[in-house]
């Protein structure tokens, strides 16, 4: 088989999985536990994240081919949203066990449904721009995984992010792909702003972006070598997955699976197993992870210091710079004020600034034990 059919017959065995879960406590009070951060418009254009997500993975795989993983709190939210998605593509969480469980979870029930299927987790809430590198980064790493590799994508980093996580990439995989597919030789951590720069001067380092693509027979292997009372239990639910018995089966044994990101149970032990590889991506990419994130992508080319969200917001500014969010209604006045973050919900003012913009977490947490957690 030419190598151009092969890379068209194993897309034809790919699907498509959306985790769309957490709350997104850094963009607090914006995102809450009944408004998550997948299912706002935090980039002006009357989308979601989740259906900008959607209609991003459309060109890649048709509706019967997209499976959505969220918990059961946001299922209606979610179909709504996703009208084309498929009802048995919709997979439910009894309560939140973090991305093993949810990808995993996928994973089992694709198993059943083809042996040799191959899944990608794209999360529910980034901002990508530039959809034909995103599709060519896309079919590339799933070549890659047809050839029995975990494959993730890696992003070219714009400036020394200490927000981000780190791929450390290794010799060049020829034998893959003709281009852009490295050997992963380390996954590190949120760096400080000095060890980000020294990645951006040395080079060899990308941005972690936490796709994972793989056959989902691969993926629930590597991942039952940490976990393996997990990876039983959910090939367990899988297997009751659609009959009378599924929801039975699922109560008795979600409760029982350990909290742990698939960064942990996967992609850190592949790499040390040398299972781990790395396309190198050219799209722009970000998780919107705070505040900053959502001023930074909304001042982008705009001639703007001073970036404004809400429908019918009302903001009057003199010499200020930063990100205003307004859902009340009220007018907001700003006078010589830089990098300042304003969130004015119905009941709920917050004011920080730029650089501080990820310790809002910090705030929830301390919400979560003092008795504030009808505001969250």
């Amino acid at each position: 088989m030419s190598e151009a059919l092969s890379a068209h017959a194993a897309l034809d065995r790919f699907t498509c999985v959306i985790p769309a879960g957490g709350v997104g406590s850094r963009l607090w009070p914006l995102s809450r536990a009944n408004a998550p951060k997948f299912l706002l418009d935090l980039t002006g254009s009357g989308d979601s994240l989740l259906h900008a997500t959607w209609s991003r993975l459309a060109p890649i795989a048709p509706p019967e081919r997209v499976m959505v993983v969220t918990g059961n709190a946001h299922r209606e939210s979610v179909a709504a949203q996703l009208p084309e998605l498929l009802p048995e593509n919709l997979v439910t969480e009894s309560e939140p066990k973090d991305s093993s469980a949810a990808i995993g979870l996928a994973a089992a029930i694709l198993e059943l449904r083809d042996p040799d299927a191959i899944l990608g987790s794209f999360a529910a809430d980034h901002v990508i721009r530039g959809q034909v590198l995103f599709q060519r980064a896309v079919a590339t790493a799933v070549q890659a995984a047809d050839q029995g590799f975990i494959a993730t994508i890696g992003i070219h980093p714009s400036h020394p992010a200490t927000g981000f996580g780190y791929i450390a990439c290794g010799g060049a995989r020829g034998d893959l792909a003709p281009f852009d597919v490295y050997e992963v030789t380390e996954f590190v951590e949120k760096p400080s702003a000095e060890k980000a720069g020294e990645y951006l001067t040395h080079g060899g380092y990308l941005w972690n972006a936490g796709m994972f693509i793989a056959r989902a027979s691969v993926l629930l292997d590597q991942m039952a070598i940490a976990e393996p009372e997990m990876v039983r239990a959910l090939r367990e639910i899988a297997a009751a997955w659609g009959t009378e018995r599924a929801a039975e089966i699922r109560e008795r044994l979600w409760p029982t699976l350990p909290k742990i990101a698939i960064d942990y149970t996967v992609a850190e032990p592949a790499a040390q197993a040398g299972k781990m590889v790395c396309v190198a991506a050219h799209f722009d990419w970000d998780d919107v992870g705070d505040f900053a994130s959502v001023a930074n992508l909304l001042t982008r080319g705009r001639g703007s210091d001073l970036a404004v969200l809400g429908d019918g917001a009302q903001v009057l500014s003199d010499a200020s710079s930063g990100i205003v969010v307004s859902e009340s209604g009220r007018l907001v006045a700003l006078v010589g004020v830089e990098d300042v973050v304003v969130v004015d919900t119905e009941d709920v003012l917050l004011v920080t600034s730029k650089s501080r913009a990820q310790d809002v977490k910090n705030l929830v947490n301390r919400m979560k034990v003092s008795g504030g957690g009808h505001l969250l």
